[in-house]
């Protein structure tokens, strides 16, 4: 799985939701709620052909990590989060 392909949805200081690939200097997109934000980039990286989807909480934390179709997760969660 290519890493340059890989995006991070976070909040900003003004509480906008960004959909951001992560080598780019600009945000891909930007919502109002993150649920938005995280359908746009599953959508985008479907797309581009997979990678790993990075979610971070209010807090900056990380909240979550998808690995979205049809790439390949060398390490498969054991857990049933979605």
């Amino acid at each position: 799985m290519s890493k340059n392909r890989d995006r991070t949805v976070f909040r900003r200081e003004d509480g906008t939701w960004v959909n951001k690939r992560n080598d780019a200097s600009k945000a891909s997109s930007l919502h109002t709620t993150q649920g938005r934000a995280e359908r746009t980039a599953k959508k985008m990286l479907f797309n581009q052909g997979g990678g790993e989807l990075t979610t971070k909480g209010l807090d900056g934390r990380i909240r979550s990590k998808d690995t979205i179709a049809p790439g390949r997760d060398p390490n498969p969660p054991r857990d049933r989060e979605h």
